[in-house]
């Protein structure tokens, strides 16, 4: 028996305001549905951030339909849990349910364990740090039924584990219900996998299925995972997805003509554009003279930024054929302002919008309930 476990899939994301790459998501994306459906795998696990966002556009949610429809015709089935991405803080119902109510995918993500072809399945949607304490009791009883099942079990969530991340951790390895055969993981969005002595399967991660604005400009190879259980033992086989190329360079500002050239020969046979990034570093720069350099590489890039790297002068980037754009750059300075990535989805993608288009009343709600989940976290 096979099945595919895909995570990080954000559908809907439209990095740097370009539509080429939100299709570049989608493309990805329908590559690991296809491949899945080749190679005859019997379901399909999506380990959460199904979604950029929590409200996300229509053309996202008709390609995660279109996507679900496809393995249905096929005879495979699907399950998911919610990352927080895909978990609005504002009460409403996450879109991600309206697949499992029409019976295309099936929802996993309370903790409760249901059994499908002799599989013991169970998942655990995104649980906030301050939460875990609550879940150890829960992961006993998932465990206790783990324990009591003599086929393949399969834990799936959405958490950081601290061995494989140490400042995304959230979990230590020990803290996870032991007697699973394999540990289907979302949300880091590197390709890892670790076998660890005191469980009984692998804990994998299959990596987000394409960069996003948070990991930055860099070379990456992006997949998932296809895992044999036919045996004993769970098998994960990792697929790389045919993703748009990204690189990323540093030059001294004497230097900045031959680097040039020396991408421009590096770039110029790749059929679909690449994204860059030039770190140039200096003391004495003329930005005039970078953007006449970098506009050489217009015809060969999607996008390309360029940074300059020095004391006196402050980072700056720019794009060949367009202003920078805002919503990632207040992304990542309300990172960096606020300390996770969390937060920062919070404050500009939940209530900034709402504030932006007059839902005062909305905004407040949001604001009202995270302040009383932080005086209850508090007083514990």
């Amino acid at each position: 028996m096979l099945f595919s476990h895909i995570s990080d899939t954000h559908l809907g994301l439209v990095q740097y305001g370009s539509e080429e790459r939100e299709q570049d998501v989608y493309h990805v994306f329908n590559q690991a549905i296809d491949t899945s459906i080749k190679d005859h795998v019997d379901f399909v696990i999506f380990a959460g951030d199904i979604f950029h966002v929590p409200n996300p556009n229509g053309t996202a949610i008709v390609q995660m339909a279109n996507a679900l429809k496809r393995l249905k015709q096929n005879n495979i089935d699907s399950f998911f849990i919610l990352g927080e991405h895909d978990i609005s803080r504002i009460r409403t119902t996450p879109i991600p349910y309206v697949y499992h109510n029409l019976e295309f995918s099936r929802y996993i993500g309370q903790g409760k364990p249901i059994e499908y072809k002799k599989i013991l399945l169970a998942g655990f949607d995104k649980i906030r740090k301050a939460e875990i304490p609550q879940f150890e009791k829960k992961f006993a009883e998932v465990n206790s039924i783990a324990k009591d099942h003599s086929g393949h079990k399969i834990l799936v969530m959405h958490q950081g584990i601290s061995e494989f991340n140490k400042f995304a951790g959230e979990l230590l390895s020990t803290d996870l219900p032991k007697d699973f055969t394999y540990y289907a993981m979302g949300h880091l969005h590197d390709k890892d996998i670790q076998q660890f002595n005191h469980l009984n399967g692998p804990v994998a991660y299959p990596g987000s299925i394409e960069l996003t604005t948070s990991e930055g400009i860099k070379e990456a190879r992006k997949g998932f995972f296809e895992v044999d259980i036919s045996t004993q033992e769970a098998n994960p086989n990792w697929i790389e997805l045919d993703t748009r190329q990204q690189f990323s360079f540093k030059t001294e500002y004497e230097k900045l003509s031959e680097t040039i050239d020396e991408i421009s020969k590096k770039i110029s046979d790749i059929q679909r554009k690449p994204i860059l990034e030039i770190k140039i570093q200096g003391e004495k720069i003329e930005t005039d003279y970078i953007q006449a350099q970098i506009s050489r590489l217009q015809a060969l890039t999607l996008r390309c930024f360029w940074r300059i790297t020095t004391k006196e002068i402050s980072e700056s980037s720019v794009f060949l054929d367009r202003p920078n754009v805002i919503d990632d750059e207040m992304f990542r300075l309300s990172v960096d302002a606020l300390g996770s990535e969390e937060n920062a989805n919070f404050a500009v993608k939940e209530l900034l919008p709402l504030l932006s288009t007059g839902q005062i009343k909305e905004a407040s709600q949001i604001i009202v309930e995270n302040f009383e989940k932080f005086k209850k976290e508090k007083q514990k």
